[in-house]
């Protein structure tokens, strides 16, 4: 099945800064809690004072340390938005950062975005302060990007990427938004590199490698990798597989190495292959029907057991089974 024209689209807006409610008082003053959320007619008119950006009720720490986990998956970075609903300027940003192109292609492609809700100044004060983040000096929205190990990368406030004073609209600056997640963005992989690393992994521990290409914009792809990090899933692949992802957007030489080894017949992606610890490829993911991408339909679910038996992987009977019934359970889950 062609997967090629998936597109994942999933996209999480930044958040913004309140609206002033009195003109002349100093910036600072009208991003804190202190003053009163701005009555309709200072919101924006593209941020419905009723919208709910923030979810009020969520686990900030549970949030961030997965979107830590993905970031190790993927070479991005987290990028975290302290704020609240009750900041009509988030949510103005909110759509902002939506519907811009630009913008959302950044985030979705480079960064695992997590909304904390700070109340009003009462919630979650002591992960602010861990990371760093000075919320009550510089007030919402605050940014703090972090790597993938946890360590801060930079935090940010937000009134230096506001537009000019003056400028009508009001809001933030595209280019200023986009120079700065440019600039804090992870390095980018090289692939051949990523592919040999995880080849030398193979070797030393006498396992496979099971290779797979992807690419951001991929709702399959990222369907694929969801399956794979689950618990039960990762526990049996990792008895058999180095697992190591290609990035054909973002790593360099990705889109080459997927020709390279699929011959220029990979029929789109998630493309798949297995490869012994010598780096000779065994088996990959097309199939009788061409590639299965993420193994949804019976007859795709039947070619990765295939892949998984023709490649000789130390798996039992038993564990290929749980592998083969966990992705019939997964086939009713649609794509991101």
């Amino acid at each position: 099945m062609n997967r090629n024209t998936s597109m994942f689209a999933s996209v999480v807006g930044l958040v913004g800064l309140v609206a002033t409610a009195l003109a002349g008082d100093p910036p600072a003053a009208h991003r804190t809690p202190a003053a009163q959320t701005p009555p309709a007619a200072q919101t924006p008119s593209s941020a419905p004072a009723q919208e709910v950006v923030y979810n009020e009720s969520a686990d900030a720490n549970a949030d961030i340390a997965a979107a830590l986990a993905r970031a190790t998956r993927n070479n991005t970075r987290v990028l975290v938005q302290w704020g609240a609903n009750w900041c009509g300027w988030c949510k103005w940003l909110h759509k902002t950062c939506k519907d811009d192109k630009k913008i959302a292609g950044a985030l979705r492609a480079e960064y695992e975005v997590v909304l904390v809700d700070i109340g009003r100044m009462d919630k979650h004060q002591e992960l602010a302060a861990k990371y760093g983040a000075d919320l009550k000096q510089n007030g919402v929205p605050f940014l703090t990007v972090l790597a993938a190990d946890g360590s801060v990368v930079v935090n940010q406030e937000t009134e230096a990427l506001e537009k000019p004073e003056g400028a009508e609209p009001k809001g933030h600056d595209v280019v200023k938004l986009l120079a700065f997640l440019k600039a804090n963005q992870a390095p980018a992989l090289d692939a051949n590199g990523v592919l040999a690393v995880a080849v030398a992994t193979a070797a030393s521990q006498d396992k496979l490698v099971f290779l797979h290409f992807g690419a951001p914009w991929c709702g399959w792809c990222h369907k694929l990798e969801d399956w794979m990090a689950r618990a039960e899933v990762a526990a049996i692949m990792s008895k058999a597989f180095v697992v190591v992802k290609i990035d054909t957007d973002r790593m360099t030489d990705g889109e080459t190495l997927l020709k390279e080894h699929s011959l220029g017949k990979n029929g789109g992606i998630p493309w798949c292959e297995i490869l012994n610890a010598h780096g000779k490829a065994l088996v990959n993911s097309n199939g009788p029907g061409g590639n299965i991408g993420f193994p949804a339909q019976p007859e795709e679910i039947a070619w990765f057991v295939e892949m998984l038996k023709k490649s000789g992987a130390r798996l039992t009977a038993q564990e290929i089974a749980s592998l083969e019934a966990s992705l019939n359970g997964a086939r009713a889950a649609p794509a991101k």
